[in-house]
């Protein structure tokens, strides 16, 4: 059995193949969430990106062109002995069995959430990394981002003594596509999944009960897809520590992130990210600018945070972070959440 842990990036362990100056890396999926890793990759002075793999040819071409890399297919790449480290961002269905096939190759890994939908998927291909003794970092990006990074900083300085109680609310301006909703395991594994991994992240323990409800109010279209748009979440850790979380499809301001620790000495909160900070005072009172109203905007520092501290760990011979495991146990409270709504009761959880 793998054993639940945060690994912390100054923990130091020897890498898995000699270090070279520079790491070659190859995209797997090219959509919108490959292109901003393929970005990132072609620019750090440590990484070179070399492959693209992708079943549309427009979307290959895209990458290829811009970053002057070559189109191969998945099968090719794996057997390149010039890519030393793959970027997952493929349809949730193919990343298991993406990262066996790469895990076996020798190459590190670094993959999109969730690693499957299931939770003994999850642990079989976990146990093939362990075996193969690879690299692996799941794409958890709100740890990177810099307002979160920086209460977790505020945390573990003290400044609120120990934690007690934690409020994580993530607002979407508006629903995905139904044929998104219906691939996505649902709002517990798609959307609030990021929650659940920031609450472990915030408060530094799992939590070991669940309970959650949840409703379609903003777009009876999710209804009949078995789906919500809105839900609300309260968890209990071991030590008695509290997490809500609150979750909507809709967000008429913008999209809507924030978060609150509460602890023995203090509270330390990250506030809603707008395009510019600025203020405007009037005789008709004071205004702000409205909210990003896409994710892809309010994450683009920490997309690119997360594929810089891949790179710094397969350099410097770094732990993942976050691991396999932070990927299992998320996903676990994820499952729970979905039982919850369906017994109405609380939901006790083992870490994976």
């Amino acid at each position: 059995m793998h054993q639940a842990r945060l690994s912390l990036p100054d923990q130091m362990i020897d890498p898995f193949w000699e270090r070279t100056v520079t790491i070659n890396f190859a995209i797997l999926g090219a959509g919108r969430i490959g292109q901003v890793h393929a970005r990132a990759v072609a620019g750090s002075e440590n990484a070179a990106l070399r492959a693209v793999a992708d079943p549309m040819p427009e979307a290959a071409d895209a990458i290829a062109d811009r970053h002057g890399c070559d189109i191969r297919t998945i099968n090719e790449i794996a057997d390149s002995s010039d890519i030393d480290a793959v970027v997952i961002c493929t349809p949730t269905d193919m990343h298991a069995d993406l990262i066996e096939q790469f895990a076996r190759a020798k190459k590190a890994i670094f993959c999109e959430k969730p690693i499957d939908l299931d939770a003994a998927r999850v642990r079989e291909c976990l146990d093939v990394v362990a075996a193969e003794d690879g690299f692996l970092m799941v794409g958890f990006n709100r740890r990177f981002d810099p307002h979160f990074m920086a209460v977790r900083k505020a945390i573990d300085e003290g400044h609120i003594g120990t934690p007690e109680m934690a409020i994580i609310t993530s607002r979407d301006p508006g629903a995905p596509p139904a044929e998104y909703i219906q691939r996505s395991g649902g709002i517990f594994r798609d959307m609030t999944i990021h929650d659940f991994d920031m609450a472990v992240f915030l408060m530094g323990e799992m939590p070991e009960t669940v309970q959650a409800i949840s409703s379609v109010l903003t777009d009876p279209a999710i209804e009949p897809l078995g789906d919500f748009d809105t839900a609300s979440v309260i968890m209990k850790m071991a030590s008695g520590k509290q997490v809500s979380i609150t979750n909507s499809r809709r967000a008429s301001y913008g999209y809507d992130q924030r978060i609150e620790v509460h602890g023995s000495l203090g509270m330390v909160a990250a506030e809603n990210q707008r395009p510019v900070s600025i203020e405007i005072a009037t005789a008709n009172g004071y205004t702000r600018p409205p909210l990003h109203d896409f994710f892809m905007t309010r994450y683009i520092d920490a997309y690119a945070n997360e594929i810089a501290s891949f790179i710094s760990c397969l350099t410097y011979g770094s732990l993942a972070n976050p691991t396999g495991i932070d990927g299992l146990n998320a996903l676990l409270l994820a499952d729970a959440a979905v039982e919850s709504v369906r017994t109405g009761a609380a939901v006790r959880v083992q870490a994976g």
